[in-house]
């Protein structure tokens, strides 16, 4: 029997798109891949201040990039015709693992589709994106705070544990209590102990980068250093991927990050480092599109895996502080 469809309503090939089971053909995986990919890049902290080179080398969670150390040369004093001491060279490396993924599912209904002005596809992705972004960056910091030496280096200034908050506080029995008055931090002096830690262990100045929560910047930008009489980004910058500053301060690329989480204690945290520190690598290895049984509707999902591991602890420094 014939089937007839009034003009202006569903067509053969719309009618096939709504049959529960079938591929909506408005929406396809690869275009909803590199949506989220593109968004999620362009937010990212964690991009801007970790060593991503290795994130091309992963396909499936469980991976392990297997990354080689530098080896470490010895120098010997030499005298004419003695031997000379040789440094046996090794292949010692260390592995980073894809150890985490986080995964993201919407429905986009046929009628968003097919009436709403709305362009969902990238509405979805974009909202996709920040939240993979969001989750990616938080557990990232965690793993540089967990990774921080506090012995040969000691690389940690002050203490969560800190309830007795004091100026100039830059050992392990408190935190500072930032601000510019006499009985305070400045946050310009934390940030010169932080770079001169760098500087003992002969970290690069090129690369370095500081990570802070709105709070610090805030106390930052009360400061009445001279260095700090025009805004951060005078005008010339822009926020994007959390750079707060067209210029470095005190060696520093400056980043702000809500994902310093506020800490049991202290008001807060705060790390500095160079790019080499820690590697991540990551990427989103599926996302694939399905009808929802349930509803007429698309079923859009994806998976996206990582892992991140800190290097050279060395090269990575953290901080508490207070603010009254």
């Amino acid at each position: 029997m014939a089937q007839f469809f009034e003009p202006g309503t569903d067509t053969d090939a719309n009618f096939a798109n709504s049959v529960a089971g079938q591929t909506n053909s408005f929406f396809l995986p690869s275009i909803y891949s590199k949506k989220v990919l593109n968004f999620f890049r362009k937010s990212s902290v964690v991009e801007a201040i970790t060593n991503t080179d290795y994130s091309g080398e992963i396909t499936a969670y469980g991976d392990s990039v297997k990354i080689i150390k530098e080896p470490v040369i010895s120098v010997s004093d030499y005298t004419r015709g003695s031997d000379t001491t040789a440094t046996k060279l090794t292949d010692q490396e260390t592995s980073l693992v894809v150890d985490s993924a986080k995964a993201f599912k919407f429905i986009v209904d046929d009628i968003e589709t097919k009436m709403s002005h709305v362009n969902f596809k990238e509405v979805a992705s974009s909202a996709a994106a920040y939240a993979l972004n969001d989750s990616y960056d938080a557990a990232v910091i965690a793993t540089m705070f967990a990774g921080l030496s506090a012995s040969s280096p000691n690389h940690v200034l002050g203490a969560d544990s800190a309830t007795d908050l004091g100026a100039g506080v830059f050992d392990g029995s408190g935190a500072a209590d930032l601000g510019s008055g006499g009985s305070e931090t400045d946050p310009l002096d934390l940030m010169a102990r932080m770079a001169r830690l760098l500087d003992e262990q002969n970290v690069p100045e090129e690369g370095r980068w500081f990570v802070a929560s709105p709070d610090f910047y805030e106390v930052l930008g009360q400061s009445s250093s001279k260095l700090l009489s025009v805004d951060f980004n005078a005008g010339q910058g822009s926020i994007r991927n959390g750079l707060v500053s067209s210029g470095k301060l005190r060696g520093f690329d400056m980043y702000k990050s809500n994902n310093i989480a506020a800490t049991s204690n202290a008001a807060g945290k705060c790390l500095a480092g160079h790019i080499s520190s820690t590697a991540t690598a990551q990427t989103i290895i599926s996302t694939e599109v399905l009808r929802d049984p349930s509803s007429f509707g698309d079923i859009v999902r994806g998976l996206h895996v990582y892992g991140a591991k800190v290097l050279r602890d060395e090269a990575i420094v953290g901080a508490f502080y207070g603010i009254d």
